[in-house]
């Protein structure tokens, strides 16, 4: 594997702060290892909206709020895939023993949150915001809480993305999730983001998760690539925002004999994904209707499949509705319905017009969630 040229160092650079505000030091410390620190990522995970006052400044006492109020949905993990917990083709939900990683009494199995996804409009934050998010987050759940909190770290440049994911594990973050660089498109090739993602892992004091997001970035991360970096000892999964079963389907495959986990980037798929073997998903729609997106698993968990598809049919407009079609000022407009805070989002995005809002209540209400 191509990661191995670094990895078999058996130490490897760190990018991190130092000599002054701003500036980046490099020292050499042992490379991370995957059973050190284990993180299951079985479970549906809400990507928390940035709320935001009418200046534009965060509204941390809403944040406050909505962490309170997320708090009481179901979103912990009823099974887990990795580190112990494996798929088999016949029941993707099933203990298998002799997977890679023996030491299962050290995996951190908790309640899932993903701080600064898409949906927290982290490339509107400063560098100085996106650390403190994820501070207060931690900050806002008790000291004995086993909520798992997942940050997005992902900058363009990789020497950026390594200094903000060590910066966000010193904050609180038990792994990182990286955005592909999509910036100078034409030249990220399969090698420039093998090289990323590599030099990230290896530099990261916490667990790695890739992210493919095509509809934001145009870059889909390749399967070579996604195969070849699952051998990586500290990167532990993907979450795949681009909708392709068939992809997934090959990921889940041929990684199998890995600790490597696949979650679904929305719930328009999460079905498809947890039956052909991922184990959970990052839905936007789980922030305003977790119990309905929690359900869906937990059918699916049961094997009681025709609910499932039903209930997977009827999340299909309102996810449609909050990503797709108005994207982050309805899912902050449905928020405000529902009793947390939305708000407003940072400019330039642009709240919903009247008939946008009446289009989006009518969704909701068709579905039956108003």
């Amino acid at each position: 594997m191509m990661w191995r040229s670094l990895a078999a160092r058996g130490r490897h650079t760190v990018w991190g702060r130092g000599g002054g505000r701003g500036k980046a030091s490099v020292t050499t410390s042992p490379a991370p290892h995957r059973g050190a620190r284990a993180v299951g990522l079985g479970g549906v995970f809400p990507p928390m909206p940035t709320p935001f006052l009418p200046d534009q400044t965060i509204a941390w006492d809403h944040l406050a709020t909505n962490v309170r109020a997320w708090s009481d949905v179901p979103f912990r993990a009823p099974y887990r895939r990795g580190h112990g917990y494996g798929a088999s083709h016949s029941d993707p939900y099933k203990l298998i023993s002799g997977t890679r990683d023996s030491n299962l009494g050290s995996a951190h199995q908790g309640i899932p949150w993903v701080v600064e996804g898409s949906n927290g409009e982290y490339v509107y934050l400063s560098p100085e915001e996106r650390v403190e998010l994820v501070q207060r987050v931690r900050d806002f759940l008790p000291s004995d809480s086993d909520k798992l909190v997942l940050a997005g770290s992902g900058c363009e440049s990789t020497r950026d993305t390594i200094v903000m994911s060590q910066r966000m594990a010193e904050a609180g973050a038990d792994a990182v999730m990286v955005v592909t660089p999509s910036y100078y498109k034409a030249a990220m090739k399969d090698k420039a983001l093998h090289a990323h993602f590599t030099a990230v892992a290896d530099n990261c004091p916490v667990p790695v998760i890739l992210y493919s997001v095509p509809a934001f970035t145009v870059i889909d991360l390749s399967l070579d690539v996604i195969i070849d970096l699952a051998h990586h000892p500290n990167i532990i999964g993907l979450k795949e925002s681009g909708g392709d079963i068939t992809k997934i389907g090959s990921v889940v495959h041929q990684t199998q004999h890995l600790d490597f986990q696949v979650l679904a980037g929305s719930a328009s798929f999460l079905l498809a994904t947890l039956q052909i073997g991922g184990v959970g998903g990052v839905c936007a729609v789980a922030n305003v209707l977790g119990e309905a997106v929690c359900e869906l698993q937990r059918l699916c968990k049961e094997g009681r499949m025709e609910e499932a598809v039903t209930l997977q049919r009827k999340l299909i407009a309102p996810n449609t509705a909050v990503t797709k079609t108005f994207g982050i000022p309805g899912l902050k407009q449905v928020m405000d319905w529902k009793g947390l805070y939305g708000g407003p989002c940072r400019l330039p995005l642009q709240p919903l017009s009247t008939q946008e809002t009446d289009n989006l209540r009518q969704v909701f209400l068709d579905a039956g969630y108003l």
